[in-house]
């Protein structure tokens, strides 16, 4: 709300569209109280004249920008933390993000996957955007996956996983975890120059693909 409020000096149109998907707006309950911020955020944000649009699968914002929505958990990978509920359709439930997605850009280099925080995991995102782009490579991984706390058997699968996909680039961000970022290098067979660290300053281009921050070279 701070960066639209912002914008709106200049163009009153600016961000005032979020896609989002299917269960961010769910409720959060816990004894102090609603959890979920987003609820009053949104709010906020239409109060504005933003618009939300939910999406309950996979969108293609334009053509080479495809949205997962909810992605389907075939493999258990737990990148969340165990300690909240969520209230769905189904019932009071353990709060595993459902409304989880990443934005998949289709380039001539092959297949780029934006993550938030990855808590559908990373091998269930990528399974399910190469079901949508079956005959692409996996160019890059660039955000967060929520592996700082995993153990030393998740990471290795993960690894070994992103191996199998033949990821040609990570950037793990913030969640990720420093020392996740060095394990999934090693078992996915990758370099210290198509495996690094996001810090403030990296950038990702298809030309160069990589490029550190200051820290992180």
């Amino acid at each position: 709300m701070p960066l639209r409020r912002e914008m709106m000096k200049k163009n009153p149109a600016a961000l005032s569209v979020a896609h989002v998907s299917r269960g961010i707006f769910y409720s959060r309950p816990s004894p102090k109280g609603e959890q979920n911020e987003t609820i009053g955020i949104r709010k906020d944000y239409e109060a504005s004249g933003g618009k939300c649009i939910e999406h309950a699968e996979g969108f293609d914002i334009f053509p080479g920008a495809w949205l997962t929505g909810p992605v389907p958990r075939k493999y258990p990978e737990r990148n969340w933390s165990p300690d909240g509920k969520v209230q769905t359709p189904s019932g009071l439930v353990e709060d595993n993000i459902p409304e989880d997605q990443s934005l998949v850009l289709n380039t001539s280099r092959g297949l780029v996957v934006l993550t938030g925080c990855g808590h559908a995991g990373i091998i269930n995102i990528l399974t399910y955007a190469k079901q949508r782009f079956p005959n692409q490579p996996v160019y890059g991984v660039v955000g967060g996956l929520h592996l700082l706390a995993a153990s030393d058997e998740q990471l290795n699968w993960t690894g070994d996983k992103l191996k199998e996909f033949r990821v040609a680039n990570l950037l793990g961000a913030h969640c990720t975890g420093i020392e996740a970022v060095y394990r999934l290098r090693e078992r996915a067979g990758l370099t210290r120059k198509s495996a690094i660290v996001g810090t403030v300053g990296s950038m990702f281009t298809l030309s160069e693909a990589i490029r550190p921050g200051v820290l992180a070279k």
